[in-house]
């Protein structure tokens, strides 16, 4: 299986400086919108069909945040291509100096299955607004979806512009031998390894967005009914397929039955009392999956929920107590809607237990005080924290979103994600009418003379 071709006529097209121009860009940016618009009815069918997603779900989760991504990069693309000026050292005076962002040329774009449309097309919006021509690779888990986006795609932008590449782990494998200028993945720490290694044989800059176990902690002092509305409705959100979900909450044990009947209570009112019935919750996304969650079950105490179902594909909301330490629910990234509840006394066992676990993707904190939140931001390590709330840190386009250490590196949405898809090539003209001397050889000045005209020309 060869795409060196479709790889060279996306570069062929790139050096011909086709996408560079603004107004080209602006136009894609606007030809996806209206893409999206026309195919809405059949990517909504599409989630549902794959994934369980009710329009409801995919409008607001998927949809809704690849427009606001386009009318942000529209809004602000002319203010992100423009050079920003530099001051220079008075060494290389007369001079000015700026910095230009580039496209890298030739970027490949990775998604995931949980969320197909968001998560590969709002790194596409980032890659079109930086000016880069794009080989896109749909997650073949959400098979229908993948087809309505090659269709889209194919209908609106020319092949060598924008070329969508379908298939399972064999296609990934034969695209990751290509050289290409950036790579984008979204996905599981395991694969991302395979694409790092990959890369680095090209030494293709990448961006990888991957997991984690990201914790919840509960404070004594936290708005109780508020944390637990807020983390059931983050942690069961397309059935726990989300990568920023909470996997697992440390819960202050004079509030730890307040917190489970206040999770009860909110789970109830979500998905009423059979889940199986409601439009609001989604599917486990294949059979694999559905066995790997359903053997949790087994790591503690089912508080609430446990019901299962493998020719649907359904597991319903799990609430789990009594996990034992070292339990592979609390070791292994869950990814699906089951969630330990644990207890603690003493902060600084939540601290040291979190410390010593691979850094996640967010750290999620409830809590009224601005002390204890300061010492736990400072303290623990995460890709992003949010505080009184979960998920709300990825939303929108002002905050960087990204992993760090385990759960990726490299930031996008808004101006990171255009960083994220250019080159800061530094310029520097000088002027030709003055030329100092003493820089060239033979040396003309002491060495202690030398530190003091340095120490003078090098500031800017």
């Amino acid at each position: 299986m060869q795409f060196a071709e479709p790889v060279r006529r996306a570069r062929d097209f790139f050096a011909t400086g086709g996408t560079r121009p603004l107004a080209f860009r602006r136009e894609q940016l606007q030809k996806l919108s209206a893409a999206l618009q026309q195919h809405e009815p059949a990517i909504l069918a599409a989630l549902q069909a794959d994934l369980g997603k009710s329009p409801y779900q995919s409008l607001s989760s998927e949809l809704g945040f690849v427009h606001a991504e386009i009318s942000h990069a529209l809004r602000h693309l002319s203010r992100w291509v423009a050079p920003l000026k530099r001051r220079t050292p008075w060494l290389v005076a007369p001079a000015r100096g700026w910095v230009q962002p580039e496209p890298f040329g030739v970027a490949l774009i990775v998604g995931p299955w949980n969320y197909p449309v968001q998560l590969l097309l709002s790194p596409l919006v980032s890659a079109i607004a930086a000016g880069n021509a794009v080989i896109l690779k749909p997650s073949e888990l959400a098979p229908r979806t993948a087809e309505v986006l090659t269709t889209l795609v194919a209908e609106n932008f020319s092949p060598e512009y924008i070329s969508p590449v379908n298939g399972g782990a064999e296609v990934a494998v034969a695209l990751l031998q290509e050289k290409f200028d950036k790579i984008f993945f979204t996905g599981s720490a395991r694969v991302g390894r395979i694409v790092m290694a990959a890369a680095a044989r090209h030494l293709t800059p990448v961006t990888l967005e991957l997991g984690g176990k990201c914790p919840a902690i509960v404070c004594a002092d936290a708005k109780i009914e508020l944390a637990a509305r807020r983390i059931a409705w983050g942690k069961f959100l397309g059935a726990g397929q989300t990568c920023v979900a909470p996997d697992h909450v440390h819960v202050h044990s004079r509030v730890r039955e307040p917190f489970l009947q206040a999770l009860k209570k909110s789970l109830l009112e979500f998905y009423g009392a059979d889940p199986r019935r409601s439009t609001d919750y989604g599917r486990i996304v294949n059979a694999k999956h559905f066995d790997r969650l359903v053997n949790y079950l087994r790591e503690g105490k089912i508080f609430y929920g446990g019901e299962h179902d493998r020719q649907e594909l359904f597991l319903s909301p799990t609430v789990l107590t009594e996990v034992a330490a070292g339990a592979p629910v609390l070791r292994e990234e869950i990814f699906g809607p089951v969630l330990p509840v644990l207890e603690f006394d003493d902060m600084a066992e939540v601290t040291a237990r979190l410390q010593a676990a691979p850094t996640p993707l967010a750290l999620y904190l409830f809590t009224q005080d601005r002390a204890c939140e300061e010492k736990m931001i400072n303290e623990l390590r995460s890709g992003g924290v949010c505080v009184n709330d979960v998920i709300a840190q990825m939303v929108g386009t002002g905050l960087p979103f990204g992993g760090l250490g385990q759960s990726g590196f490299g930031t996008y949405h808004g101006r990171a994600g255009f960083d994220a898809f250019s080159h800061q090539r530094s310029v520097l003209r000088r002027g030709t009418w003055l030329d100092l001397p003493f820089r060239y050889p033979p040396a003309r000045l002491s060495v202690a003379r030398l530190k003091r005209a340095l120490n003078f020309l090098l500031r800017d």
